[in-house]
């Protein structure tokens, strides 16, 4: 069973592939935008022009042209670079095991991984706190740890909005072993 909620940055995907007792896995996927790609070749394309131009143009200097293709080229090699660096994720994921714990994972686009397993008889209890700062406002779901001084985030790098976070903080809710309401977890009893 699958199933999904989109927006307009991220895509939701909840994997069902086994027994929902014994795995559940949530996913949070960054949207490709085919803008920033065009504009990294448009931009690309147009300093090189520039300097193949100036390299035709009999009347300028030779150190001018040679000077120009090493700042074009520099420039180019660098505005591929920082595209390809930029230590963004691509998605991340939230792999549920009742009997042994919460693995988070972050996957970058440029292979790596990152994945932080928490035993499940160390999670006190999921939240969902609402996070506020001088620019924006947005919802961030967490971890409650035994032994952590701080919560432990669910998604590190991205801030996915309420309707992705609900149904994660259920399946937290229900896996842990505590009751969800509409802002907060509360212990059976």
């Amino acid at each position: 069973m699958r199933s999904s909620i989109t927006s307009s940055k991220y895509t939701y995907l909840h994997d069902c592939k086994w027994p929902c007792e014994a795995v559940d896995v949530h996913h949070i996927i960054v949207k490709k935008s085919g803008a920033k790609g065009f504009f990294r070749y448009f931009f690309s394309l147009v300093i090189l022009a520039t300097a193949f131009y100036l390299f035709l143009v009999k009347e300028k200097s030779v150190v001018i042209v040679l000077w120009s293709l090493l700042l074009n080229a520099f420039l180019v090699k660098l505005l591929q670079k920082s595209v390809e660096k930029g230590e963004h994720p691509s998605d991340e994921s939230v792999v549920i095991m009742p009997a042994f714990g919460v693995q988070l994972e972050t996957h970058y686009a440029s292979g790596k991984v990152i994945r932080r397993f928490v035993p499940m008889d160390k999670i006190l209890k999921p939240v969902l706190l609402e996070c506020v700062t001088p620019v924006t406002c947005y919802w961030s779901l967490s971890l409650i740890v035994h032994g952590e001084a701080e919560l432990v985030l669910v998604f590190k790098d991205l801030r996915p909005p309420m309707k992705m976070l609900v149904p994660i903080w259920k399946a937290l809710c229900a896996a842990t072993g505590t009751k969800g309401s509409s802002n907060t977890c509360t212990e059976d009893g």
